[in-house]
């Protein structure tokens, strides 16, 4: 668990999945990079925002969930190429099971609560696009 002024000051990014990219060579970083290990110092740094939509590239199924997680279990975690450069990871819900090459989108889910009364924390998860295979 993260504590309330870490969760405040990561929220923008973490929701709107706000990253950097460098305006020198193209990289872009999720999360977001004070600096370019490409370009080191000749690299600018500008804040960009990430659509959301990618590839999967690997992906396990987590069948014995850590505490916390078990009423989600089974459940994939897939790493996800960005259109827009970046890896991340994630969990893919909904829709067709993951396969590697599989096109992916955003949405907005639950992820986990502190809890019976405590804090619902929401984030961004991934779902299997189902129009990808229609264009």
């Amino acid at each position: 668990m993260e504590s309330a002024p870490l969760y405040w000051r990561l929220k923008r990014q973490k929701y709107n999945l706000i990253g950097t990219r460098c305006v020198t060579c193209g990289e872009s970083f999720f999360p977001p990079r004070s600096f370019c290990p490409t370009c080191r110092r000749r690299g600018r740094i500008e804040e960009f925002q990430f659509s959301g939509k990618g590839e999967i590239t690997s992906y396990t199924i987590i069948k014995s969930a850590p505490k916390g997680f078990e009423q989600f279990a089974p459940y994939t975690v897939a790493i996800i190429k960005l259109d827009e450069g970046a890896l991340i990871s994630g969990q893919v819900v909904q829709g067709t099971p993951a396969t590697i090459g599989g096109r992916v989108v955003p949405v907005f889910r639950k992820m986990y609560e502190e809890g019976k009364e405590g804090i619902i924390h929401y984030g961004i998860k991934w779902q299997v696009d189902g129009t990808a295979a229609e264009k």
